[in-house]
């Protein structure tokens, strides 16, 4: 039989299986793909007999590879006929009975047609190294989406490796014992008070896993995710482990829209259990558990609430720290609430640039507005009340950041 020889072949895909993270078999099968294509080009070029070639002529060919003997042929499964149309797919009857006399119509038999060493051609091996690199990347790819699909919203131990751009490259472990792959922290996805050294290690959120071709790593992972915070007090705190305590919201803004404005998260927690306090729980002793988690987010303010499923009470909490008088459910139906305040707590409730008002908005799932106690009722008493309703909304509502629409989180 016909063989193409392949000098250094078994080194070259134990190489490639090296540094590419990739079974020998992937590699084989990658190359195998290779060789067919570059195939096809030797074919085109060659244009016998002025055929055309549809997207599936070469489907019943096929590459076999010999390590042992460093090389490759081609070999083609042709259907057995009376009279031949296609001499790529067909083949005589009477020319197969010539050497096996018991070959019948509709048979298949499997001839090699392996061109000579020359006659492959210089343009059809710059074909098959294009291809193999195209298809090792194809590999690549399914393997880190088989390995990784199933941790999608899971958080893992990265390592920074370098940067580009503004993203950081970091190497991630999915635990399965299979080498590091890389994965990108973009700057969105990043902490403003995050300090990334190459070499040293953090806790990422997988966000996602990109299918398809796509430039650069296929992993995408993100500090900035609430899920990041969910999993770091899960991970502290024993109870929301044994599902004593469960979180039922969580409402972050880890980039600010202002540099003036630290990054802050709200999380509302609750439990079925009477004697178990899931505030506390999730603060510890002293706070041990909760300095935990702002440790890990390099100082992120965090304020835990109790849930309630009655809103006036659930949004009361959600303004904490700030102390609230009074919450008017105003109109249920759209999910708009008035919440009065003292003086004194004004600006608490609204915090920095509407930060406090706008993440107790996310959490809750209702447009808050904010008033002053004082104000309204005096504006409430006043005999004019009914003649302009208009002017107090224009009053209290005149600054943006008292009003804020819910944002799911």
């Amino acid at each position: 039989m016909t063989m193409i020889n392949l000098p250094g072949l078994r080194d070259m895909i134990e190489k490639i299986s090296q540094e590419r993270n990739l079974p020998k078999s992937s590699v084989q099968a990658a190359l195998r793909e290779a060789l067919i294509k570059g195939y096809e080009r030797y074919r085109r070029t060659q244009n016998m007999e002025g055929d055309n070639f549809d997207e599936d002529f070469f489907d019943n060919f096929e590459v076999e590879l010999d390590t042992e003997e460093e090389g490759f042929r081609i070999l083609a499964t042709k259907t057995i006929v009376e009279t031949v149309e296609s001499i790529d797919h067909q083949i005589a009857l009477k020319e197969v009975q010539e050497v096996a006399p018991e070959a019948q119509m509709g048979d298949t038999v499997v001839l090699d047609v392996t061109p000579s060493q020359r006659e492959f051609g210089r343009m059809a091996a710059i074909q098959t190294k294009q291809v193999l690199s195209q298809k090792l990347r194809d590999q690549q790819r399914q393997m880190v989406q088989e390995e990784f699909q199933e941790l999608e919203g899971t958080v893992l131990q990265a390592k920074v490796l370098r940067f580009e751009r503004q993203s950081a490259i970091l190497a991630v472990n999915s635990g399965l014992g299979k080498p590091d792959v890389e994965a990108e922290l973009p700057k969105r996805e990043q902490l403003p008070n995050d300090n990334y050294r190459a070499g040293s290690t953090i806790k990422v959120y997988l966000k996602k896993v990109r299918e398809g071709p796509h430039r650069g790593p296929q992993l995408l992972v993100s500090r900035a995710d609430a899920g990041l915070v969910v999993y770091l007090f899960a991970n502290e705190v024993p109870e929301i482990e044994d599902e004593v305590v469960r979180i039922v919201a969580v409402a972050r803004e880890a980039n600010p829209p202002s540099r003036y404005v630290g990054p802050r998260t709200k999380i509302a927690v609750d439990t079925l259990e009477r004697d178990v306090d899931p505030v506390g729980a999730c603060i510890g002793a002293r706070g041990s558990r909760i300095q935990v988690v702002v440790n890990e987010l390099r100082g992120e303010k965090i304020d835990v609430i109790r849930w309630s499923p009655d809103p006036a009470t659930y949004i009361a909490n959600a303004l904490s720290p700030a102390k609230v008088d009074q919450v008017l459910l105003v109109d249920p139906d759209s999910r708009q609430a008035h919440v009065l305040v003292p003086d004194d707590q004004l600006s608490l409730a609204i915090g920095k640039e509407g930060q406090n008002v706008r993440l107790a908005a996310r959490l809750t799932g209702w447009k808050i507005d904010i008033k002053d106690t004082a104000k309204y009722e005096e504006v409430m008493d006043s005999p004019e009340e009914n003649e302009d309703e208009e002017s107090l909304d224009e009053e209290f509502l005149e600054e943006p950041e008292l009003e804020v629409q819910t944002k799911k989180s």
